[in-house]
């Protein structure tokens, strides 16, 4: 049974069923590039609607021929991007974590890795007059440094 209050759909399963409507498939995309790609319909099927056009717009100097065979290459990965996006925002949009993939529970997207944890300590005052500060925390990203440290090495924001 459905830890649901009864008459709430299940999260889970409204993620799924919204996921399934708006995922890619990987050989579509890869056969779109090679057959398709010298007008974009393989841009425009991953909604890169201005490459899409730009393709559209010089297909008659067959460069854009030679582009799409070369991207057939390019395009699993592409798709699995556009889907672990597309995972994110729904999962996000629905409150929910997103839900294991293919069997492996607690994946990822790619580019959404879980912040660190970070646990900070406290030193006896007898320990902090004499011991210098091991990091610094960036003021943006949250990331610690090392003392010394100029720019940050998560974000590149200069620190203090």
């Amino acid at each position: 049974m459905s830890a649901a209050p009864y008459g709430y759909p299940n999260p889970q399963a409204v993620f799924q069923q919204q996921y399934e409507a708006v995922r890619r498939d990987e050989v579509v995309g890869v056969l779109l590039a090679l057959f398709l790609g010298c007008f974009g319909i393989h841009h425009f099927y991953l909604g890169r609607n201005g490459l899409g056009i730009l393709y559209c717009c010089f297909c008659w100097t067959g460069i854009t021929a030679i582009l799409g065979v070369i991207e057939c290459f390019f395009m699993p990965g592409r798709v699995r991007m556009y889907n672990a996006v597309q995972a994110a925002a729904l999962a996000a949009s629905l409150g929910i974590g997103i839900p294991g993939y293919v069997g492996s529970p607690g994946w990822v997207a790619p580019g959404y890795a879980q912040p660190a944890q970070v646990s900070i300590t406290t030193v006896p005052a007898t320990m902090a007059a004499s011991a210098e500060t091991v990091l610094i925390a960036c003021a943006n990203c949250q990331r610690t440094n090392p003392v010394g440290a100029r720019y940050c090495a998560g974000c590149g924001q200069q620190l203090g």
